[in-house]
Order: structure tokens, then C-alpha cells, then sequence
């Protein structure tokens, strides 16, 4: 398919689809050079074996996977219609990605009340690693947060219909990357690490 066919607003569709891919690749780059530092960093002699990740984050993954699949959804209301069924699973998700990041720092309290810190004499490079990456993983779901309110205020506008929805396409994209990689980094956080 040729990229420069179609009406204006194809080529705009295509080119905002284009720009999240980009972000969403350099994304995953940044992450992949976490991943290798752990890995790397978990022959050091001070890597703590006995620090185990807090039962919290586990039970943040499920509802990481259950606002993507509320977020899924949400779409499919959209496109039989049904604007108040989207309406709901689209808060429900803003719900539990919200929860996700109390469950968060709450998994940072657990780690500073066994005596793990960021940073600082008592602190490891595993330790370190897990207060990092999870915290790099919020910024990132506060930015998801933030498309979700977007998306749910041009929904109540009633800007998406059916077959026009390309901001809740690209927000729901981006949703569903942070939530795979949270899955993603956790299992590198519980086995290798």
C-alpha cells in the first residue's frame, strides 16, 4: 500500500498510528536496557538473593491484565454501540490502573519497612533495580491514565462512533504495551533477578 494515498484524514490516522509505534518501540528499547543491567548486574557480589518481591506486585499484575481486559471491553461496546456499557469499562479501567499504582507504593513500603531502600548504606543493587523499574513503569502508566481521561472526556463529547475512533485505538494501543510490559517485568524482577 502506498503511504501517500488516501484522503487527509487516512494519512493523518496513518501518521498518528506511525508516531505511537516509534514511541512505543523506543519504549521498549529503554526497558530493554533495564532488562540487560539486571541481568548483568546479578553477578555482583552485593546482589541480595534473599530479597523477594513483595506478594503485592503479584497481585498487581492481575489487575494490570484485568484493565486491559476491561479496556478491550470498553472498544467492542463502542463498536456495537452500546455508550454506556463503553462508558463504564472505560472508568473501570481508569479505576484499576489507578489501584495498580497504589498497589505500587504500596509494594515500595513494603520494601522500605524490610529495610530496603532506593538508595543509601542499607541499600543493594537489587533493591535499586525494583524501585527503578517499577517506578519508571508508574510514570508511564500515569501517562496512560492520563490518554484514558482523555479518552473518556471525548467520549462523553460523543466524538467517537463505530467506525471513527482512532484517539481510543491509539490510547488502548499504548494501554495494552504498558500492561505487557508490566507482566513482562515482573516475571524478570520474581526469576531472574
Amino acid at each position: 500500500m502506498d503511504l501517500t494515498q488516501g484522503t487527509l484524514e487516512e494519512k493523518n490516522e496513518r501518521a498518528k498510528k506511525m508516531m505511537l509505534w516509534f514511541g512505543l518501540i523506543s519504549l521498549f528499547m529503554s526497558f530493554a536496557g533495564l532488562t540487560s543491567a539486571v541481568i548483568i548486574s546479578r553477578t555482583r557480589p552485593d546482589w541480595s538473593d534473599d530479597l523477594q518481591l513483595p506478594q503485592i506486585f503479584l497481585y498487581s499484575v492481575f489487575v494490570i491484565i484485568a484493565s486491559s481486559i476491561t479496556f478491550i471491553i470498553a472498544k467492542r461496546a463502542l463498536k456495537s454501540g452500546n455508550r454506556a456499557m463503553t462508558s463504564l469499562f472505560l472508568i473501570l479501567t481508569l479505576v484499576l490502573g489507578t489501584v495498580f499504582i497504589f498497589m505500587q507504593f504500596e509494594g515500595f513500603n513494603t520494601l522500605i519497612n524490610s529495610g530496603y531502600y532506593l538508595t543509601g548504606e542499607t541499600s543493594n543493587p537489587k533493591a535499586s533495580f525494583i524501585f527503578l523499574i517499577a517506578f519508571v513503569h508508574i510514570l508511564h502508566v500515569a501517562v496512560g491514565l492520563f490518554c484514558l481521561l482523555v479518552v473518556i472526556y471525548n467520549h462523553f463529547k460523543q466524538k467517537y462512533i463505530a467506525n471513527k475512533m482512532l484517539g481510543l485505538t491509539l490510547a488502548g494501543t499504548f494501554w495494552h504495551f504498558i500492561d505487557i510490559l508490566w507482566v513482562f517485568l515482573y516475571l524478570l524482577l520474581y526469576f531472574v533477578a
